[in-house]
Parts: C-alpha cells; structure tokens; sequence
C-alpha cells in the first residue's frame, strides 16, 4: 500500500471492527483511502502508512464501531415533516414534555401547528399517561396542539379541536373515534384510530418542496448526531411515488449524507399487483449509487396480509394469499427482494406456504426476502424460514408496548418476543431497527438497549435471559446485519480494507457503559465514506 495515497489517519481509540476483529490486541488506528478502509490496525502501523499530507485526528481513547444501519424505519416518510414536529424521545415525564411545548409556543408564531407524532409513549413518562388537553392549553394557548403516542391515541388542544372542526356535532371520522364527556358530549380532546389522526394531519398546512427537502437533510444531520450513517427505508402506508421527491432532490443536489436503501410498498388496496408491478417494471433491482438505492418490494405487499401489530384477531384470506402469490413470483423473477411485515404466527406460515411455492419455479435463496418483527414465529416457521434463505428485521416496537401485548397474548407471553435464541440457533439472517417515526422511537441506542436487556421503558423484565442478546450480537444486528439486506454486508458495516469508511466514535464505551446508560450513548463523530457529517469533540 503507497504511503502517499492516504487520505485520513484516525488514532489513539479503541476499534471494534466488527465480528472479523482478529485475535489479539485492539485495533487503535484506522486508514481511510478514497472513501473507504484501507487498513485497521495499531497507531503505529497506521502511522507508518500515512504521507506527509494525511490528515491526523487523534480519537481521544474514545470507542469507534461501524456506523449504525437502522433496518426498518420510514425516514422517507419522517424526513418530509421533521423540522416542523417535536420528538419526545428519552423526555422522562410530563413536565419536560410540556415544557417542549412551551419553548417551541414561544418561539413560533401564533397559529403555527405543534406536533408530536409518534415515537414516544406513556409508559416512558413517571406519570404513566399523556397530557390532557387542559394541560395542552396551558402550555400553548395561542396554538394549535397535537400530541399522538404511536398509534394508540392522540391528543389535542382546544385550538387544535377548533381548527380542525372537532366539536359536539362532529361525527366519528371513518376508521377513527372521538372521545366525549358523557355528560355533555363535549371532546374530551382524546381522539383514536388512523381515521381521526390523519383527518387532524391533514388539517396541518403542507409544506413547499423545497421546505420538504431542507426537512429531510435536517433529519439526516440528527440522526448523524445518534451514529447513524445507513437507513433501510420500509416503505409502509400511504408511500407513492411523490412522496419520494424531497428524498430524490437532496440526493440530486448531492445533499444527501445517509446511505438510503428503498423499499417500495403498494398504496391502494385492491391495486397492489398493478403498482408494484408498475415499480419493478420502471426500476431495476439496486438501481442507484452508494447513497441512495431502490432495494426491494415491501413492507406492506398486500392490504390483506398485513397483521398490524397482532394484537387483534387476524386471517390471510386465500384470495390475499393468491395476490402475494402474484407479487412475490413477479419481484422474485426479476430478482427483487421481498419485505413483508408479519407478527402473528399464523400469518408467517401463510406467507411461508406461498414463498415455498414461488421457490420451486424461481429459486429465492440468493434474493434475501425477509419478514419484518417475527414476534410470534414458530420453531417449525424458523426451519422453514432458513430453508429459503430467509432473514428477520428485528425493531424495539415492544419497548413501549410490552404490556399491552402481554394483555393482548396472555400471561407471560412476552418472555420469548421475539424468540431471538432460537433465530441465533438456526442461523437466521437478523437485521435491527426501530420501525420509527411512528411506532416507535427513532434512537437506535434504545433499541440496542432493548435487543441486550429484554426491558420494556415501564422497567419490568419482559424477556426470558436466553433471549436477550450479548453488546457484540445486537450491535452486528445493527451493522452488518442490516447491511446484509441489500447485498452489502462486506462493504458496510465492517471496518476493514476495502469497506466503505463509515464508522461512529461513542460519547461512552458501549461495550463497557453500565447497561441503563446505553440509551444514553451519542456520537461523538460521524464518518461517511471517510468524510466527517458530525462531529461534536
């Protein structure tokens, strides 16, 4: 290797390359040549190959890991509206969060909608219960106030009720409910169901393309500040075609600093084949450049096969199977990769049964379909999973809602959600994430800390030990594993010659900190394709 070819010497950290760290001392150095590892090893060594014009940063003993690849969130979705909404991640109790509320009333004019959607919940709060509207009010009188706890229910304040014509002749929205005094009839401010939340979202004035598109790189530069350089996108709801666009014009300007990978789901029950059919007819597979990328088909492939969170009573049709059947055959003859969300058991064999007769006409081991959650899998899926060369998304949904599945499964059912020993012993393909914005939170520590602990944010023990993973196993999940799902686990996610030069140095040594500090862990620096996207020394 030519001394005089270096690009940056990163030194003096502690480098866990990933599970193909050799045996030995701790790698201390890192070369990075043209966007990518040239070598790994002690200072010395890295020394010796830099010129006179290498760049130096001295790591300052800190721990550096590959950078962080969230394997199922909706970022294309989220990247939309994210300046314009409050997040309430790690915010511990009521007052906290309604002092959010209040700074940002101060700091907008009156009128100017305040959102908090999604990614936060409850049980996270030492009140156990969201704000009520009169407590909305308080904090923001002159503006309109909506405060929506991952699916479960939103609230909002009288402002919020009035701009949007929520009063006592108001009937329910289809698909949602209001809730009223009983007495009088009046909105209490509660509202549930996706009907009610996006009939108040939709009241919220759009944003320009162009505010669309700085919103997207303002998401980017937060999720840098978490450790995040790689996104696997899901697709999910109500993602067409246009609503990719803030994503293409960042990427087009050349903006764009994450490592996006696409899926792409159907919109319209009843037209799920002629879209996605529509989507692999106009695209080829992996069609892009290192930043960005279309992916796959997925998660949600067909209306019918989709169990939400699989805490209601849930059947695949035989019509809806006929439909995958259709959809899955076509993206696997033109080499797509397939996601489909599944929580429910019963609904995994469904999918499993059509994937297995897709198999014997196009061969599916080498095109990476993959389940997303897998909560309720059984053994008997598992071995039929790993016959297809088929992998698992885990996410960290149930960090908030433990309980509430628990009610939902039965007594003790979530000592083995999901059942991550026996994914391991059959060697399954396993990819992390955080399914956020919505369902859950966007901080990939917390979903770290819930892949080790097995600990639901109400502080109860919910998964047996035998299913809890170890720092080094949840964090491959992370980083190669998530990599794996769009055919690169041997260039991201590891730090090694010839990898792209993505990596992360921690506030706090994540294979040392005290487990209840994990999701505390931030990034000091943030490094894709050798370039710094955040740095906070």
């Amino acid at each position: 290797m030519s001394a005089t070819n270096a690009d940056r010497i990163f030194v003096n950290g502690l480098v866990w390359p990933g599970r193909t760290r050799p045996p030995g001392l701790e790698p201390t150095a890192l070369l990075v040549r043209n966007g990518r590892i040239g070598a790994c090893g002690t200072d010395a060594e890295i020394r010796a190959l830099a010129g006179p014009g290498a760049v130096v940063t001295d790591l300052g003993g800190r721990r550096v890991i590959p950078g962080l690849i969230d394997g199922h969130m909706h970022a294309v979705r989220a990247g939309s509206t994210w300046a314009g909404e409050l997040r309430w991640t790690g915010v511990p109790d009521l007052p906290a969060a309604l002092g959010g509320i209040r700074a940002a009333a101060g700091r907008t004019p009156p009128g100017t909608w305040l959102r908090v959607v999604g990614g936060w919940h409850p049980s996270q709060f030492a009140e156990g219960r969201e704000p009520t509207r009169a407590e909305l009010d308080a904090a923001a009188p002159e503006h309109p106030v909506y405060v929506q706890a991952l699916y479960e229910v939103a609230v909002l304040n009288s402002v919020a009720l009035h701009v949007t014509g929520i009063d006592a002749t108001a009937a329910d929205p289809p698909g949602g409910q209001i809730d009223r005094d009983p007495a009088t009839g009046e909105p209490t401010g509660r509202i549930f169901g996706m009907g009610a939340f996006d009939r108040v979202l939709s009241a919220v004035p759009p944003a320009t393309p162009e505010e669309e598109r700085r919103s997207t790189a303002a998401m980017c530069t937060d999720l840098h500040a978490l450790g995040l350089t790689g996104i696997v996108d899901a697709g999910g709801f109500g993602m067409s075609p246009q609503r990719y666009e803030p994503l293409f014009a960042l990427w087009r300007d050349g903006g764009l600093s994450l490592r996006m990978r696409l899926f792409l789901s159907a919109t319209d029950p009843g037209q799920e084949y002629a879209q996605l059919a529509t989507w692999m007819r106009h695209t080829p597979p992996r069609f892009g450049d290192p930043m960005l990328q279309f992916l796959g088909i997925g998660e949600v492939v067909h209306f019918g096969c989709h169990d939400f969170e699989g805490l209601e009573d849930f059947a695949i049709s035989d019509d809806a199977v006929s439909d995958l059947y259709d959809i899955c055959r076509r993206a696997a003859e033109r080499g797509w990769p397939v996601n489909i969300h599944a929580v429910l058991d019963e609904s995994i064999d469904r999918i499993l049964t059509c994937w297995e007769a897709i198999d014997k006409h196009v061969p599916l081991r080498q095109l990476r379909f993959t389940l997303s959650h897998a909560d309720r899998i059984s053994i008997r899926n598992l071995r039929r999973l790993k016959a297809l060369g088929a992998g698992v998304v885990l996410d960290d949904h149930h960090v908030f809602k433990a309980a509430h599945a628990e009610r939902a499964w039965g007594s003790g059912s979530m000592a083995d959600v999901p059942p991550i020993a026996d994914l391991l012993a059959a060697d399954i393909p396993l990819a992390a994430g955080t399914d956020a914005t919505r369902a859950c939170s966007h901080d990939p520590w917390l979903a770290l800390w819930w892949l080790i602990t097995g600990r639901s944010a109400d502080g109860l023990t919910r998964r047996a030990g035998r299913h809890r993973m170890t720092r080094e196993q949840a964090l491959e999940c992370y980083t190669a594993g998530s990599a794996w799902l769009s055919f690169e686990e041997t260039t991201r996610g590891r730090l090694v010659p010839g990898a792209w030069a993505d990596f992360v140095v921690l506030s706090e040594d994540y294979f040392t900190v005290p487990e209840q500090r994990l999701p505390a862990i931030r990034s000091k620096l943030t490094v894709v394709g050798g370039e710094p996207v955040h740095d906070a020394r």
